[in-house]
């Protein structure tokens, strides 16, 4: 008896690596655009059911991500430091549990999806092959982050549209800079891997751009935060938003000036993708703030 708990509790412990719960900066950087997307669309006052599916879609969707990556990688994480002891690659779970997991994932957040209107329930649709294939781009495509930014860019239309039942500039203009903030955080978090992608031999933006990586980063920033600037011009958004905008330039330009040293360390990486996290919670809050002070 105390042996087949034992077992069901190291495999409980095993599914919620395997989703990643035990890293929570993963799946809150998904559920940051989303919620960016909601309160703007909404003037800052969204209804509150409508962001609870949302908090809890971005939950479901990234934990089926994170299955479905490991399932494609499963061979390949084995070879790389970071990866090597995630469930599947380690053989803790099988990969018959992984697919149980990833269709329990996705079950839930199709159910989430009926509560949206037409245009959001066909935006996950439309999500749902672009989070499938992205673990695969990095075997054919030279920039594979390049795709995670576009799956991670629907979080925004689905979100945006689920309140005004349409997309209009302002919801483009967000998407852009949700897709290049996320190829600057994703390439910051792909640094730490590039000895073991070159060994490997599949790709990655911090392999494509190489010593311009950092170089790459800073523009993608800037990109983000003219788009931001753009944003708040046309929506007509306070004082508080541009504050959090400024903050949100400190902190990426204290990344970018890090990048640049040659000897910086593995865990560095990490770090400044937590960074990340607390910048875009800082700029949703300046953004529900930019509709009041």
């Amino acid at each position: 008896m105390l042996n087949k708990l034992e077992t069901h509790r190291s495999m409980a412990i095993a599914i919620i690596q395997l989703l990643r719960w035990h890293k929570p900066e993963g799946r809150l950087i998904l559920m940051i655009p989303a919620l960016w997307a909601v309160f703007l669309a909404a003037d800052g006052k969204p209804p509150l059911p409508l962001v609870g599916v949302i908090v809890l879609g971005a939950l479901t969707t990234s934990a089926a991500g994170c299955v479905i990556n490991d399932l494609w990688d499963r061979n390949i994480d084995p070879e790389v430091e970071r990866t090597k002891n995630r469930p599947i690659a380690s053989r803790t779970l099988s990969v018959k549990v992984g697919i149980v997991v990833a269709i329990v994932s996705i079950f839930c957040a199709a159910v989430l999806a009926l509560y949206l209107n037409a245009l959001s329930f066909w935006l996950c649709v439309a999500a749902v092959p672009v989070i499938v294939l992205y673990p695969g781009a990095k075997r054919v495509f030279p920039v594979p982050q390049l795709v995670l930014s576009i799956a991670w860019g629907f979080a925004v239309l689905i979100s945006w549209s689920a309140v005004t039942k349409n997309l209009s500039q302002p919801s483009w203009l967000l998407w852009g800079a949700t897709v290049l903030w996320t190829l600057g955080f994703d390439t910051v978090y792909a640094m730490s891997d590039r000895e073991d992608d070159k060994r490997i031999g599949v790709n990655s933006s911090a392999l494509f751009f190489g010593d311009y990586a950092p170089t790459a980063i800073a523009l993608f920033y800037i990109g983000t935060l003219t788009l931001l600037g753009y944003l708040g011009l046309t929506i007509h958004l306070h004082i508080a938003f541009w504050l959090s905008l400024a903050i949100a330039a400190i902190g990426w330009i204290w990344q970018f000036l890090n990048l640049k040293d040659k000897d910086l360390p593995i865990i560095a990486y990490s770090q400044m993708f937590k960074q990340n996290v607390w910048i875009g919670f800082i700029l949703l809050v300046g953004m529900i703030a930019g509709y009041l002070i």
